[in-house]
């Protein structure tokens, strides 16, 4: 199975900056055998869709509304979608912190980007808190649970769990290769729990948090991990060339 690698650009790009980078980035990347998501903003994703059609390049977007119709400055499934986007990224941190966004809301966006027929990637992870008190398993089952809450077993095809610790995204901090394996399995089994074992085997899993060339290493070969989620490091397109040659 090829590797996930996930892009996330957050609130960086305009439309011409996308599309610059996607031309010197494309004129390099052929060949490479990973299943490449980019996650760009959504004023990014008319010029992604132009420019990534016939490529096997899949684009994601960075937020869905959980209703779908009706309020200013949100973003419906059907949007995205029309927008060229086959993934959304549902739970990051930024937004469960900073948008008060709980697991209640978060799983009510799975379903609306499911019903849409967005793939949808799940991001899940501890607080500097959770990790200090070793809470982390404990907070990784309750986001995981009610986050899937009410979806049928079929359905996790269409899902990616992100696996990024809240306390290393953007600090330049990462888990121990033992830590996210010990995460990776403690994923398999709530799903494998609360689905069947057969699930909890073929659920995606990818590592997100300060991912860098210099780390990158690290994660590549921990047991049960499909690939990553990079952020920063993401931006300039030669750094994540280079992430992306030692993932394939």
């Amino acid at each position: 199975m090829s590797k996930i690698v996930i892009a996330n650009f957050k609130m960086n790009k305009t439309e011409q900056e996308t599309k610059d980078y996607l031309i010197n980035f494309l004129s390099r990347y052929e060949g490479y055998k990973a299943n490449l998501i980019l996650a760009v903003p959504f004023t990014s994703l008319p010029i992604a869709k132009f420019m990534l059609h016939g490529r096997d390049i899949s684009i994601a977007g960075q937020n869905i509304c959980e209703d779908e119709k009706g309020y200013t400055g949100e973003i419906s499934g059907q949007m995205l979608v029309d927008a060229g986007a086959s993934y959304v990224i549902v739970g990051h941190s930024e937004r469960r912190v900073k948008f008060k966004e709980d697991n209640k809301v978060i799983n009510k966006k799975i379903k609306n980007g499911l019903k849409n027929g967005l793939s949808i990637i799940l991001c899940v992870g501890e607080s500097l808190a959770d990790k200090n008190t070793m809470k982390t398993l404990v907070s990784l089952k309750s986001q995981i649970e009610e986050a899937l809450k009410g979806l049928y077993e079929n359905e996790l095809e269409n899902i990616v769990i992100a696996y990024e610790p809240v306390w290393a995204i953007g600090s330049g901090k990462t888990p121990s290769s033992k830590d996210v394996e010990m995460a990776v399995k403690s994923i398999r089994k709530v799903v494998s729990d609360d689905f069947s074992s057969k699930a909890g085997e073929q659920i995606r899993i990818v590592y997100g948090g300060s991912i860098n060339p210099k780390n990158i290493s690290k994660f590549s070969n921990i047991d049960g991990l499909n690939g990553i989620l990079v952020g920063t490091a993401s931006l300039d397109g030669n750094i994540f060339m280079q992430i992306i040659n030692s993932m394939t």
